[in-house]
């Protein structure tokens, strides 16, 4: 088990539990990041799975969200897939709201209550990935509703420790304002900025980040430089999105439920 103590994580058991939480923590980066995704649902799910206190959930999830964020966010753009057109009203409103929402310390209780329905709406959302729109219609994106929909992603993003990226691919394919590779391309640069502004919100609240936080941090590194590479180069994961899934239901009714 692995457990908070003041201001670090310690193990209770062996290492055992550190290396296999660093191969979930991979894991979640390569499949998100192969989307334009950052990983925050799948760390959280990980985290959740080897009961790491919730005080010390967010921040890291945040953390390794900017980490992986960064990466495909450079991977997508070099490829051209980005639009500052649909990206930039989004973060407009999502900015301010996330860095409020980092600010929010929840209940341990409400804490897991959430984070464990944002799991169970990510894992819908990583069902539905495997057979993503086609996107060949594309809309122009309403300026003043982009950004009230990026406030509202913003804050609830930034009081779970989440980047915004489940929420906003599903709505930019839903309603035509962006293809399917565009909209990876978008989603990673919203959750970079959504997951700074979260992170420093939470960074006046807490200052401190568990002690075994770089070792994950190398792993969701690596995770997100193999994913973001073959996400760009028409890496099909439909099956290993649907896995991933079952992990994140798992996980998301432990937390609801316990």
């Amino acid at each position: 088990m692995i457990t908070s103590s003041g201001s670090s994580v310690s193990l209770h058991s062996t290492m055992d539990d550190l290396i296999l939480l660093s191969v979930f923590i991979f894991a979640a980066g390569l499949l998100y990041s192969s989307v334009g995704h950052a990983g925050a649902s799948g760390y959280l799910a990980a985290m959740a799975l080897f009961e790491v206190a919730p005080s010390d959930m967010k921040p890291v999830a945040l953390t390794l969200n900017v980490l992986v964020a960064t990466i495909a966010s450079v991977q997508f753009y070099r490829s051209g897939f980005f639009s500052w057109r649909v990206f930039s009203p989004f973060a407009l409103g999502s900015i301010p709201f996330a860095f409020i929402g980092g600010a929010v310390q929840l209940p341990g209780q409400a804490y897991k209550q959430v984070a464990g329905l944002v799991l169970l709406f990510a894992s819908y959302r990583l069902f539905r990935s495997g057979n993503p729109a086609s996107g060949n219609s594309v809309e122009p994106v309403p300026a003043l509703l982009a950004i009230l929909f990026g406030a509202g992603i913003g804050l609830l993003s930034g009081a779970i420790g989440v980047g915004g990226g489940i929420f906003l691919s599903p709505l930019l394919l839903f309603m035509g304002w962006s293809g399917t590779k565009q909209t990876a391309g978008v989603s990673a640069a919203f959750i970079l900025v959504n997951s700074l502004a979260g992170l420093a919100g939470h960074a006046v609240s807490i200052r401190y980040l568990p002690s075994d936080y770089y070792f994950l941090a190398f792993a969701a590194a690596c995770g997100g430089i193999t994913g973001s590479y073959l996400g760009t180069r028409r890496f099909e994961s439909e099956t290993l999105y649907r896995l991933l899934a079952v992990v994140l239901v798992i996980a998301g009714l432990k937390l609801t439920l316990m």
